[in-house]
């Protein structure tokens, strides 16, 4: 970053080699970007990074070679969805008999689910992709994760592009999407058939799109300024595609799980406070009213009423069949003065609605005493991880006392390196306003505030999931400003990038050797249990709340 804070007055000539500027240098203004972030390098380092997180998730993808934690929902809600269009009841020994390659798993009617269908429909996709091929069957442990281990590779993409889009250096993108690569919390949600990792990735490629519409834009604008167009009289600044793509990809993420909601809220208004940004850095003075009948109108049909038909159309296998879950709830409740040819659909919209209301009622009523819940204040410290798997008995290390285990935790040191990354880029924003770190932090506070307006409901680390991304792109920026410009060949910036470079170099080796370190813990395997204890530093790693 720059050590000059950007003004909304300065613009960014795209001749002037990105070097020059430091590493993550950037302005509010209209501008060019750079062209760090087009091009084959960029794709090819950020396809580079992304093959290297696929390597570590796909290794050993079937094991354990059951159904284990809340698989036992996901996976077989996922094959109800693409067997009868909706989630089913199953038997009691359903998993039982998927472990010995028996698909006979279902008995009753419709079942009661308590997140939409969007993240199941996607692990049922990822089943029957894995069925195409000559070595595989149907609902197999592989097949069910598959998706999983997809999304969590292609997150890892997105974000090295998008941190390179931001940050207008290769480098800098590449190490976001490192530090989520080597971090446990994302490995281990890689790696299951549960449907946390989807809303990440939508979630993230919904950002990821208002960045390109918010670069897009001061694009255009840099265009009319560089023609000599009078600023003060441009209105609309074009179709907008990557905000509809974001409307579309929120609308996925709000059908994987509510709790997307807290995001689009947040993104929905910081895209239109971008255009109003960009407005008044064009030249214009007091655009309020023309930014809110251009601008902002139009923000909120594309990405809030857009999310909201896509996520209608997410339900459309519940609503066009007949067996799901309280799906004739409204039967007879259609009013008389409706032509008769729209009773059945509007009976259907009634009885979904009837279901939504249940699920929220579940979610307003749920209590549990599940060992391993742990308070939104825990997450940032990781505090309380989950074991998704635990075998005292396994077998491969050698010894007579052999444990394979599945921690779901984030890299600690990761996490811990995150929350000084927060305090410093608060202290940047607060005498920058540089934008890049006020859009992290208000997704980091979009991810994690909310859940303290909830404080008797049961949560777990894994809810930390979808701001992550955001995390490691925290830490990015933070590196960045480390990092800093480079010499131009003066002593001391010189020694003051080669100070930067040093401590960059060592913070990502710390990561990476932290990663390596809990390896086995994270992905079950085999080791000696005493070893595995020293792994796990505290018994609450171990125990959570018995410990």
């Amino acid at each position: 970053m720059t050590t000059t804070p950007p003004s909304s007055e300065t613009q960014t000539s795209p001749a002037e080699p990105p070097s020059r500027r430091g590493a993550t240098s950037d302005t509010d203004g209209p501008e060019r970007p750079s062209p760090a972030h087009r091009g084959w390098p960029g794709w090819a380092a950020a396809v580079v990074v992304a093959l290297f997180a696929g390597a570590l998730r796909f290794f050993n993808l079937g094991e354990p070679a059951r159904i284990y934690f809340d698989e036992t929902y996901y996976a077989k809600d996922a094959y109800g969805l693409w067997t009868f269009g909706y989630e089913h009841e199953t038997v009691e020994r359903a998993n039982e008999l998927l472990a010995n390659g028996d698909q006979d798993i279902f008995g009753g009617g419709g079942d009661f689910i308590v997140h939409p269908p969007v993240g199941k429909w996607m692990i049922a996709l990822g089943d029957w992709v894995w069925s195409l091929t000559p070595f595989a069957g149907t609902m197999t442990p592989e097949g069910w994760r598959l998706a999983a281990a997809v999304a969590g590779t292609v997150s890892v993409l997105v974000l090295v592009r998008l941190g390179t889009r931001m940050t207008r250096s290769v480098l800098l993108g590449c190490t976001a999407g490192l530090i989520m690569a080597v971090d446990g919390l994302h490995f281990t949600l890689s790696r299951i058939a549960m449907v946390d990792m989807f809303l990440t990735l939508w979630l993230l490629a919904g950002f990821a799109c208002l960045v390109v519409d918010r670069d897009r834009t001061r694009e255009r604008l840099a265009r009319l300024t560089a023609a000599g167009t009078d600023m003060a009289t441009v209105g609309w600044l074009g179709p907008r595609w990557w905000r509809w793509g974001a409307g579309l990809c929120f609308g996925l993420a709000i059908g994987t799980k509510w709790s997307a909601l807290f995001f689009v809220a947040a993104f929905g208004l910081l895209t239109v406070a971008w255009d109003y940004g960009a407005r008044t850095s064009a030249g214009q003075r007091r655009p309020f009213w023309r930014w809110l009948r251009i601008d902002a109108v139009p923000a909120f049909v594309q990405t809030v009423v857009v999310a909201a038909v896509v996520y209608l159309v997410s339900w459309t296998g519940w609503l066009v069949t007949a067996g799901g879950y309280n799906r004739d709830r409204g039967a007879g409740t259609a009013p008389d003065w409706l032509p008769e040819a729209l009773h059945g659909p509007a009976e259907a919209l009634w009885s979904l609605w009837d279901y939504h209301d249940r699920m929220m009622n579940f979610h307003n009523g749920l209590e549990s005493d599940h060992a391993y819940i742990s308070e939104p204040w825990e997450w940032l410290v990781m505090r309380t991880p989950v074991m998704f798997h635990y075998n005292g008995e396994a077998v491969g290390c050698g010894t007579g006392d052999c444990v394979a285990s599945i921690v779901s935790i984030g890299t600690p040191v990761i996490w811990w390196t995150g929350i000084l990354a927060l305090v410093a880029l608060t202290v940047w924003w607060v005498l920058h306003q540089d934008w890049r770190a006020g859009a992290v932090l208000l997704a980091v506070a979009a991810g994690w505030l909310p859940w303290f307006a909830f404080p008797d409901r049961p949560m777990f680390l894994f809810y930390a999931l979808p701001f992550l991304p955001f995390l490691a792109l925290a830490i990015t920026l933070v590196l960045g400003i480390v990092l800093g410009p480079d010499g131009d060949g003066h002593r001391y910036g010189v020694y003051r990038r080669a100070a930067g470079g040093t401590v960059f170099g060592v913070v990502l080796l710390l990561f990476l050797a932290h990663f390596a370190y809990l390896y086995p813990v994270l992905a079950a395997y085999p080791i000696d249990g005493s070893l595995w204890r020293e792994l796990l530093w505290f018994d609450v790693w171990i125990y959570g709340s018995d410990a």
